[in-house]
Protein backbone atom coordinates (compact mmCIF):
# COMPACT_ATOMS: atom_id res chain seq x y z
CA UNK A 1 0.00 0.00 0.00
CA UNK A 2 1.46 3.36 -0.96
CA UNK A 3 1.66 6.35 1.39
CA UNK A 4 -1.31 8.24 -0.17
CA UNK A 5 -3.69 5.32 0.22
CA UNK A 6 -2.56 4.75 3.81
CA UNK A 7 -3.28 8.42 4.73
CA UNK A 8 -6.75 8.28 3.15
CA UNK A 9 -7.58 5.15 5.11
CA UNK A 10 -6.37 6.65 8.40
CA UNK A 11 -8.73 9.64 8.22
CA UNK A 12 -11.69 8.60 6.06
CA UNK A 13 -14.21 10.79 7.94
CA UNK A 14 -12.09 13.90 8.45
CA UNK A 15 -13.58 16.64 6.20
CA UNK A 16 -10.35 18.66 6.46
CA UNK A 17 -8.14 15.82 5.26
CA UNK A 18 -6.48 16.75 1.99
CA UNK A 19 -7.73 20.36 2.10
CA UNK A 20 -5.25 23.18 2.19
CA UNK A 21 -5.91 26.24 4.30
CA UNK A 22 -5.97 28.27 1.08
CA UNK A 23 -8.66 26.02 -0.42
CA UNK A 24 -10.74 26.38 2.74
CA UNK A 25 -10.50 30.18 2.77
CA UNK A 26 -11.23 30.45 -0.97
CA UNK A 27 -14.30 28.22 -0.53
CA UNK A 28 -15.61 30.25 2.42
CA UNK A 29 -15.08 33.55 0.59
CA UNK A 30 -16.92 32.24 -2.46
CA UNK A 31 -19.75 30.93 -0.27
CA UNK A 32 -20.18 33.84 2.16
CA UNK A 33 -18.23 36.78 0.73
CA UNK A 34 -15.75 38.81 2.74
CA UNK A 35 -18.35 40.87 4.59
CA UNK A 36 -20.34 37.90 5.92
CA UNK A 37 -17.16 35.94 6.62
CA UNK A 38 -15.94 38.88 8.74
CA UNK A 39 -19.19 38.75 10.71
CA UNK A 40 -18.94 35.00 11.29
CA UNK A 41 -15.21 34.99 12.14
CA UNK A 42 -14.28 38.31 13.70
CA UNK A 43 -10.72 38.85 12.53
CA UNK A 44 -9.36 41.99 10.87
CA UNK A 45 -7.95 40.16 7.87
CA UNK A 46 -11.56 39.34 6.89
CA UNK A 47 -12.90 42.82 7.70
CA UNK A 48 -10.32 45.45 6.70
CA UNK A 49 -8.86 45.31 3.17
CA UNK A 50 -9.40 41.54 3.00
CA UNK A 51 -7.28 39.35 0.78
CA UNK A 52 -6.51 35.67 0.58
CA UNK A 53 -2.80 36.33 1.12
CA UNK A 54 -3.21 38.43 4.28
CA UNK A 55 -5.80 36.05 5.67
CA UNK A 56 -3.58 33.01 5.15
CA UNK A 57 -0.62 34.75 6.76
CA UNK A 58 -2.68 35.59 9.85
CA UNK A 59 -4.39 32.19 10.08
CA UNK A 60 -1.11 30.30 9.83
CA UNK A 61 0.27 32.24 12.81
CA UNK A 62 -2.91 32.26 14.91
CA UNK A 63 -4.20 28.83 15.97
CA UNK A 64 -7.45 30.04 17.56
CA UNK A 65 -8.47 31.88 14.38
CA UNK A 66 -7.55 28.94 12.18
CA UNK A 67 -9.66 26.66 14.37
CA UNK A 68 -12.67 28.97 13.99
CA UNK A 69 -12.24 29.03 10.20
CA UNK A 70 -11.93 25.24 10.05
CA UNK A 71 -15.06 24.80 12.21
CA UNK A 72 -16.99 27.20 9.98
CA UNK A 73 -15.84 25.29 6.90
CA UNK A 74 -17.01 21.97 8.37
CA UNK A 75 -20.37 23.43 9.37
CA UNK A 76 -20.78 24.97 5.90
CA UNK A 77 -20.05 21.82 3.93
CA UNK A 78 -22.40 19.82 6.15
CA UNK A 79 -25.26 22.20 5.22
CA UNK A 80 -25.09 21.10 1.62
Amino acid sequence: MNKDNKNKMEQPNNPLHGKTLEAIVVYLVSYYGWEELGVRVKINSFRTNPSIKSSLKFLRRTPWAREKVEKLYIATIRKK
